[in-house]
């Protein structure tokens, strides 16, 4: 598998190399070892999810606390969404700013998202099936999320995806700069700081 990281720093696009014949095809689609390699630590995998979203659907902004916040390995095993991370890390270099990896049942690309990073993904096809690897079960207690319809975040939603279909709990979360009026926004040097202790635990 390839591995490449996107423009948000502790973020990463992984593309499996594909064995097709006519049976069909073979690929692994997560490797604990090739990831470590990348991020300085492996993944504490605590919870699998599975989510299957109508074409417009749109889940996100989500985050976690830190400690431990939830890094996420994502793919999509049927259909395509358009995947995002974005950086709520404040004091970041790249606060603000976001990228994103088309997931689909053709490339099955996957995406990695580390500890404090924004997470969203809009649906482009009809049953749209996305499965989540993360590091920590779902705790809502800790759970947070930002308006993916933000004007200072802009992400931009492809037209296949039609119009954006979101939750009262999307639509009710505050915007980027509510949420860091709030506290509710990790400090970037915090969370380097716990980067270096996961890399420090492996070592």
């Amino acid at each position: 598998m390839q591995i490449r990281e996107l423009s948000v720093p502790d973020s990463y696009e992984i593309t499996p190399k594909q064995f097709g014949d006519d049976r069909g095809v073979f690929l692994e689609w997560y490797r604990f070892d090739r990831l470590e390699e990348a991020i300085g630590h492996p993944i504490d995998l605590r919870q699998a999810n599975t989510s299957v979203s109508k074409r417009g659907v749109v889940r996100g902004i989500h985050f976690a606390d830190v400690p431990r916040g939830q890094a996420k390995y994502v793919t999509a095993t049927h259909g395509a969404v358009l995947d995002y991370v974005i950086d709520i890390r404040v004091g970041s270099p790249t606060f603000g700013q976001w990228d994103s990896v088309l997931l689909d049942d053709k490339d099955r690309r996957a995406i990695y998202i580390a500890e404090g990073l924004g997470h969203c993904f809009v649906a482009l096809t009809d049953d749209a099936t996305v499965s989540y690897l993360v590091s920590d079960v779902f705790n809502p207690s800790k759970e947070h999320g930002i308006n993916p319809l933000d004007e200072q975040v802009g992400l931009v939603f492809p037209p296949e995806a039609g119009e954006p279909l979101l939750s009262p709990k999307d639509t009710d979360a505050p915007t980027l700069a509510q949420a860091a009026g709030q506290g509710l926004l990790p400090q970037y040097d915090d969370i380097r700081r716990y980067y270096d202790l996961l890399n420090q635990k492996d070592a």
